[in-house]
């Protein structure tokens, strides 16, 4: 499950359980819409409740990622160690991006709104 909120000019995703492609894909329509009032976009992912993804996730999302590798001005990611490795190699190899990791969503927020 994930759920998507507009915060000021922050885009905040939060994945609760499993991601599947059909909440991948939720996400990609948010950026797209989002892209369509900013040049760039400041998000906050927030994967702390995140138990796993499944395979065409991670497919979906090289693509996505390498598609938009300019598209984010700042990506905010909470996470345990478990995702920081996953989320940090592929930021690392397809975005541009100023990436943090924060063990909370508060800081998170106030890093990306600073």
């Amino acid at each position: 499950m994930i759920t998507i909120e507009q915060h000021a000019d922050v885009l905040r995703v939060s994945v609760f359980s499993q991601l599947a492609l059909a909440d991948y894909q939720e996400f990609e329509a948010a950026v797209s819409a989002e892209l369509q009032r900013a040049r760039q976009i400041k998000l906050l992912l927030d994967l702390s409740n995140m138990s796993g993804f499944t395979l065409d996730v991670a497919w979906e999302d090289i693509k996505f990622t390498t598609a938009h590798a300019h598209d984010f001005q700042r990506i905010a990611v909470v996470a345990d160690t478990q995702w920081r490795g996953w989320t940090g190699w592929l930021a690392t190899a397809f975005t541009d991006a100023d990436i943090e990791y924060f063990d909370d969503a508060d800081a998170a927020m106030a890093w990306l709104e600073s």
